[in-house]
Order: structure tokens, then sequence, then C-alpha cells
């Protein structure tokens, strides 16, 4: 069988994107490496992308299609000839695009090494504006054994904007915690706009890498934990930090907010029961973001119960394992009668 796309998902859930694969009749060609297949469908790619655009799968974190594949032995510049040939014309004439190469066994050379004169030969060739930051368009090249796959499709097609779903940020100087990455890459990946100047609720926001990311956001926090956050939020006027467990605050009836985020190590059903009882302090127009921690054993089991525990309250607007969670899935929430 020849391989439509290629899949990418967090190796420890595996079984889980596998699964979603086999429920759009996906059938594996090849693992190119852990987390990463080669996948046969009966459909083209763009029927499943547009389909997966409008409800995305949970643990598949990225696509791209398989057009055109090449034998590694013909060289890397017999690789850069065919895609030049094949896809300069394919390229749409006003719509910025970029190369994102993943290079997934021990080969003589780096992605940049296809990247810089691929994408060099390509602009000048087509004529098309290149833009490795905000491409609409993307040629996705990846290099497996003996061969490269190569496949040209729209940015929104893959599921991710970043080559295998793998989405990095500057790490800055202010930065608190690590944390602070998950809160930005599910604002970024669920298309998420917080209101002006809103009022947020951070639950279990010790040491405070959330809260420094809903501030930057020009929201107007209040800290919800007993330990204490970090000195530079300590003097932030747009901060209110309780030092109460989630659940003494909601014992003491909390105000309204805009936004509920929820970053607990609690288990996914506890978190979910938590921030349903605060569903109701959640503004009608207002969203909530929350991380859902998965046990080792039976995870799909504590996934469904947790949504269906969230259903209660909110319509799930998205739900994604993310490239910065662990085992864990982010969940965005709107209010159900918003």
């Amino acid at each position: 069988m020849t391989p439509t796309l290629i899949a990418t998902a967090n190796d420890h859930f595996a079984n889980m994107a596998l699964a979603e694969l086999k429920a759009v009749d996906g059938q594996v060609v090849a693992q190119l490496a852990p987390g990463i297949w080669a996948v046969h469908l009966p459909q083209d790619f763009f029927t499943l992308a547009e389909r997966w655009r409008a409800a995305p799968p949970v643990f598949v974190r990225h696509i791209c299609p398989v057009q055109t594949i090449i034998p590694l032995a013909d060289g890397i510049e017999k690789v850069l000839e065919t895609a030049v040939t094949t896809f300069t014309h394919l390229l749409e004439p006003d719509w910025p695009f970029s190369v994102q190469t993943r290079v997934l066994d021990k080969l003589p050379f780096k992605p940049y090494d296809i990247n810089k004169p691929l994408s060099d030969q390509l602009a000048a060739a087509s004529g098309v504006p290149l833009d490795v930051r905000a491409p609409f368009q993307i040629l996705s090249v990846v290099l497996a054994g003996d061969e490269a796959y190569l496949g040209l499709s729209l940015a929104v097609n893959n599921l991710s904007d970043w080559a295998g779903g793998v989405r990095r940020f500057a790490r800055e100087p202010e930065q608190i915690s690590r944390a602070e990455f998950k809160l930005l890459e599910a604002l970024e990946s669920f298309k998420i706009e917080l209101p002006s100047r809103g009022r947020a609720l951070d639950l279990g926001a010790a040491p405070g890498g959330w809260t420094r990311v809903l501030r930057q956001k020009e929201q107007y926090v209040t800290a919800v934990d007993p330990a204490w956050l970090h000195p530079t939020l300590q003097t932030d006027k747009g901060v209110r930090h309780l030092r109460l467990t989630a659940e003494d605050y909601l014992e003491r009836y909390p105000d309204s907010y805009d936004v509920i985020v929820n970053d607990m190590r609690l288990d996914a059903r506890d978190s979910a029961r938590l921030m349903v009882a605060y569903g109701r302090y959640l503004y009608p127009h207002g969203l909530a973001i929350i991380t859902l921690k998965l046990p080792e054993k039976k995870y799909h089991a504590a996934l469904d119960h947790a949504l269906n525990i969230l259903r209660r309250s909110y319509t799930i607007a998205g739900a994604r394992q993310l490239f910065h969670n662990r085992s864990e899935v982010t969940v965005y929430l709107k209010p159900k009668d918003g």
C-alpha cells in the first residue's frame, strides 16, 4: 500500500492515536519512528484534513500528505531537484509558503540542510513569498529509512502549523515555570482570544506560571493556592492571591469570572468535578481551560469519564494532547448555556 499521509503523536499515547486513525479507515503502512506512522487512507488526504479540521482528534497531533516518495540512495541533490520540479507549479502564487523538514533517522544531514536550499530554490523558481513563521502553505519533507516523503498542503490542513506538532516557545528571563508553555500553546492551538481586561481565576496557581501568562494577556487574576506565588507576582497589583485551596474558596461564594483555568495535579475526574462546581461562577460569555492528568493505566476510560463530567456544565470546545502536555490532555471549555 502507498502511504497517503504521515501522522504524528506522543508515543506514550500511541494506541489512542492509532485508534483515531483506524476510526477513519487508516491503515499503517510503516512506523517511521516512535509515534510517527506512514498511513494509507481509502480517501485522499484533503478529505480527512477537512474532516479533522472541523472536529480534530485528541491524540494525533500532526498530519501531512505524502504525494511523492524519493529514494535517498539517489542523494540529497536528487531530492531537491525532484521537489522543485514537482512542487514549483503546485504552489499557490500569492500565499506564503515554508518548507518543514524532519529527519527521523541517523542520516548525514540535518533538517536545515534540506530546508534552506529547497526553500531558496522553490522561492526563486516560483516567485512565491517565503515565510517560515506564518506560512499559508507548507511543503512537508520527512526523511526516514532510505526514503524521503514529500507533500504540499495548507497549514490549516496539518492539525498544527509546526512540523510534527512540535511547538517551541522562547524561554523568557521572567519565566516562572515551564507550565507557561502549556497555556501559551493552548491559547494558540484553540485560537482563543481572551477578553479585553477580563477577570480570570487561576485554580492551584502556585508558583504562578499561568498567572504570569494571564497577566501578559492583560487579565486581572485571582490566584488561588495555599502556597506562595513567585515574588514578581506578589507585588503585581493586577493579581489577587488567596492563600486557600480551591475547595475552600468554593465554600466562600467566589466572584464571577470571564476566564477560569486549572492546571492542578489532581486525578482527571476529581479535577473535572471541581470545574463543574466552579461552572456557576463563569460568565455566560466566558471560557475555561483545564489540563486533565491521566493515569498510567486505563487512561482512555479516565479521560472519557472526566469529559462526561465536564459536559454537565460545559460545552467541550476542544480537547488536544498538545506538545507541551506530558501525561495529560488540555481541554477548552465554554459554558453550556453561554
